[in-house]
């Protein structure tokens, strides 16, 4: 273990243990070996090389695909302390020449730059007056022709470092990567005596769904609505869908944006910026809105498509819970979804043969994903070269019980009758027609009116049949012809259902528990969010989700307390730590919370509570009756004076000799007894605020422990 490591991994990022793989990914780099590091998102990639470059002497080069995420990272990195920059597009002239003075200054360790710029005087200059110590390369399979995200200019990474004068040490980071993938980054970016950490791709925190057959819209604006608040993806395979939906949403009310390629770029930008300042919760956006999300809050990521490949999926669906916390990733599937992802294909006319086999082998072990009734982690997981996967992991749609199986038989059955009685010559919106009943001219002027299972299914709507035309399309019941025009065919697994041999099922979501957000983790968002629009950052950068989630069980209110909470290091605690701890204590005294708080001035401090068969609370009552003075008893034990008051009152309500009349202004007992009776007991505040302003929290905890 690098000790030097360990010490900046808590001083500046809060955490005390590093998460699985990062020691040994580090250790590795540090002891100059090129490095292959395959980490999940959101299992902390950015640490196994942002700390060895705080080791090394000289310069470490972030070689990163999009402008967005750089700025992202380099405001994150501010927040706790580490001077970094980048160069890019954006920049001006002036702004350039100011950032290369900053970096032959010393100022920075780490520079950002997008493999485009690699071969401009900018970066000559930068590799011919520093020294190059570390080159990390971040979202490393795009040197893949072979991946799902090739990007050309990743290919002349190699080349740059051949030119440096002295080979510094590479590090290659990435979420995804097949086994032939791993192999095209070694290569491609010239790797020797290479250490390959993988640290496994499973996301325990993120939930698994596939529902097919759903209606798409409605699904999801009833999901939206029942997360108000929350932040999510929905990733729309064309952008005339994510147009129509971001549409849709907004008119339902739902705090909506959208992102796609035909944007112009100060549109794509201005949206961006509001999801990532929770200006909006809801981004709908194709699959354009890529790498640059390094949004740690996104609790749902639902794909209204369903993506060419598992790598696209799986990278995606990964930009929910990146903060750890419990997220869902659904996917709402239609048959329509896999013509849609062979059309693309076969309109990239840069594609030669073999090419376009591979991406429709991929193609199709994605539609699998969405058929298979096995566990889809596994499935996942398996698809990466994981082995012994257990059989079910309890945690998707397939292994948990949040989908109840409904009975679709008979609806099968007059839709499977209808498509024989039109002579499988037509497309779903006419079947759903003539089985809803439809009185339109085509129908009438067909005939259609007169066949048995005309107006079979009038008590449903025309897309809500369509949906159930889709779902046995689905599952391979019917099947879509690929002409111009597609039309509705029987296939021969429909005979068995025909003949009461089998019965279909549709899986519905069961309807969700909306649980009651907690009031103290909400006030911590309210003030996390007016923090960051002062400061012009995202929420995220100040503190995670899974930082205020902690805050908000643990109730810190000292220095030493609040540095050992995961992401507080030195830096944030001297920025945000007192702003914080005070929303807490007030929370506490509002809703009467007993909490054992430590008062260390210094998370270095060893004073500990002496041991003692006596409870805490008759200590600290004895002390005061000795010492009379209550800040004199807090400095002495250790403790928050909060807590030495607190115990005072528990102590008297014990049996335990001390005088808490003190407390009570003298004539305002009856009155504080009163506003208790009429009120309750439940919590503190609505009794202080119907009392008078001289009536204190302890002067009503004091009524308490005498008289309740």
């Amino acid at each position: 273990m690098n000790m030097k490591a360990k010490e900046i991994l808590k001083k500046l990022y809060g955490y005390d243990d590093y998460k699985k793989g990062q020691e040994e990914a580090i250790d590795s780099i540090l002891n100059n070996k090129d490095t292959v590091i395959i980490m999940p998102t959101g299992g902390g990639k950015s640490i196994c090389y942002q700390i060895p470059a705080l080791i090394f002497d000289g310069i470490t080069i972030v070689i990163s695909p999009l402008i967005s995420l750089m700025k992202d990272q380099v405001d994150s990195l501010k927040a706790t302390g580490i001077d970094s920059t980048y160069i890019n597009s954006t920049l001006s002239y002036e702004d350039i020449e100011y950032r290369l003075q900053a970096i032959e200054e010393g100022k920075y360790k780490i520079v950002y730059i997008a493999p485009e710029r690699l071969e401009t005087e900018t970066i000559y200059r930068i590799t011919r007056r520093n020294k190059i110590s570390f080159i990390a390369v971040d979202e490393a399979h795009c040197i893949s022709q072979w991946g799902h995200d090739f990007r050309p200019s990743y290919m002349m990474i190699n080349k740059f470092i051949d030119n440096l004068e002295e080979r510094p040490i590479i590090a290659a980071l990435t979420a995804t990567a097949t086994k032939k993938v791993e192999e095209d980054i070694i290569s491609g970016l010239g790797l020797n005596n290479v250490n390959v950490f993988k640290t496994g791709y499973d996301r325990e925190n993120l939930t698994f769904t596939v529902l097919k057959g759903a209606n798409k819209n409605n699904f999801i604006i009833d999901y939206a609505k029942k997360h108000k608040g929350e932040a999510g993806i929905i990733y729309v395979g064309t952008r005339k869908d994510t147009e129509n939906l971001c549409r849709l949403l907004i008119k339902q009310g739902i705090n909506s944006g959208m992102y796609h390629g035909g944007m112009n770029p100060q549109q794509r930008k201005e949206n961006q910026e509001k999801f990532l300042f929770d200006d909006i919760d809801v981004m709908v956006a194709t699959n354009a809105f890529g790498m640059g999300i390094d949004k740690s809050n996104v609790r749902y990521v639902i794909h209204y498509n369903m993506p060419e490949n598992i790598e696209a999926y799986y990278q995606e669906a990964g930009r929910a819970g990146r903060d750890s916390l419990k997220s869902q990733c659904i996917l709402l599937f239609s048959a329509g979804d896999v013509q849609l992802r062979r059309f693309l294909i076969d309109r990239a006319d840069e594609l030669d043969d073999t090419r376009k086999r591979y991406r429709y082998e991929k193609l199709q072990k994605m539609t699998k994903y969405c058929h298979v009734t096995t566990c889809l982690r596994k499935y996942i997981l398996e698809y990466f070269g994981e082995e012994n996967v257990n059989d079910t992991c309890g945690n998707c749609s397939n292994c948990n019980e949040d989908i109840k199986k409904e009975d679709m038989t008979i609806e099968a059955q007059k839709i499977l009758s209808c498509v024989i009685r039109m002579k499988e010559r037509f497309g779903t919106k006419l079947i759903a027609e003539v089985l809803r009943g439809s009185k339109n001219k085509r129908v009438l002027s067909l005939g259609f009116n007169n066949l048995s299972t005309y107006g079979l299914m009038s008590e449903y709507t025309i897309d809500g049949i369509k949906d159930m035309i889709n779902l046995l399309i689905a599952e391979g019941y019917l099947r879509m012809t690929t002409d111009e025009y597609p039309v509705v065919k029987i296939d021969k697994k429909a005979i068995s259902v025909l003949k009461d041999n089998e019965k279909v099922f549709r899986n519905v979501m069961k309807t969700e528990k909306i649980q009651v957000k907690q009031e103290l983790f909400e006030k911590l968002r309210v003030l996390r969010r007016k923090i960051a629009s002062e400061q012009n950052l995202p929420p995220y950068v100040i503190f995670s989700d899974e930082t205020l989630k902690e805050l908000s069980t643990k109730y810190p209110t000292s220095k030493y307390e609040m540095l050992n909470i995961k992401g507080v290091g030195e830096k944030k605690y001297e920025q945000y730590g007192e702003m914080f701890m005070e929303i807490i204590r007030q929370y506490i005294e509002d809703n009467n919370i007993q909490v054992d708080t430590i008062n260390y001035s210094e998370p270095n401090t060893k004073k500990a509570k002496k041991k003692s068969d006596e409870p805490s609370y008759v200590i600290s009552a004895k002390l005061y009756n000795e010492l009379n003075d209550i800040n004199e008893v807090a400095k002495e034990r250790g403790l928050t004076i909060r807590t030495i008051e607190n115990h005072i009152f528990e102590a008297y309500t014990n049996g335990v000799d001390v005088d808490i009349e003190g407390f009570i202004p003298e004539g305002e007992e009856d009155t504080i007894k009163s506003a208790i009776d009429a009120i309750g007991l439940d919590k503190l505040r609505p009794i202080k605020d119907a009392l008078p302003e001289n009536i204190t929290y302890n002067a009503i905890k004091a009524v308490i422990a005498k008289w309740y």
